[in-house]
């Protein structure tokens, strides 16, 4: 029976862009099955306490030394990375296009959409961007971003993730119940999927 990875993320977060550009290859080597799990991270802070945009209150030190470390780890992974000129990101209809795309389009679409944002400074707010990274899906797509059912599948996601115990991004749960924050902790959820039983399905 195939481990299962739930990948909890936002577009909004830099160090869930990394984590996503290693995810897939993670879940293709330990033959994993990967769930997305994308949840607005600012409703999640919300729901939890925290301020929206905690980078907002650090002190001027740690704001230097975490965005030092998100350029370490870009290097280290080998992987494109630019401090979008937007930011906070303005990623909710992102996130509603992702949850109303086939499913077999949405890994295209998130990879696109991570890159798009925290290596090419694109705009995910922008419908017209939007709308390039969706490609032949856009015009099903986009016209539904605030309907009732792309509000509540977004909401429902989010959810998801604060039922998870989720607090930040990106988090990862091993077989639905081994749980993991950040992506500098991905070789400590390659050990749990490598080890841990698989949850039994019945």
């Amino acid at each position: 029976m195939a481990h299962t990875l739930e990948f909890f993320w936002d577009f909004s977060s830099p160090f869930a862009y990394l984590a996503a550009t290693q995810v897939d290859a993670l879940a293709a080597r330990t033959g994993a099955t990967l769930r997305d799990c994308p949840m607005l991270l600012g409703a999640v802070f919300k729901a939890i306490g925290t301020d929206e945009v905690p980078l907002f209150r650090w002190p001027e030190a740690k704001r230097r030394y975490i965005l030092q470390d998100v350029q370490r780890w870009a290097d280290h992974w080998n992987v494109p990375f630019r401090f979008p000129t937007r930011f906070p990101v303005m990623s909710l209809r992102a996130l509603r296009a992702f949850l109303l795309l086939p499913d077999d389009a949405r890994a295209a679409f998130r990879r696109a959409a991570f890159r798009a944002t925290w290596a090419d400074d694109r705009d995910l707010g922008d419908d017209a961007t939007l709308g390039e990274l969706l490609g032949p899906h856009a015009a099903e797509v986009l016209p539904r971003l605030s309907s009732p059912a792309a509000k509540e599948a977004l909401f429902a996601s989010t959810q998801r993730a604060l039922d998870a115990g989720v607090f930040g991004a990106p988090s990862f749960r091993v077989d639905g119940e081994h749980l993991f924050w950040g992506q500098d902790r991905l070789p400590l959820v390659e050990t749990a999927l490598r080890s841990a039983a698989p949850a039994n399905d019945g």
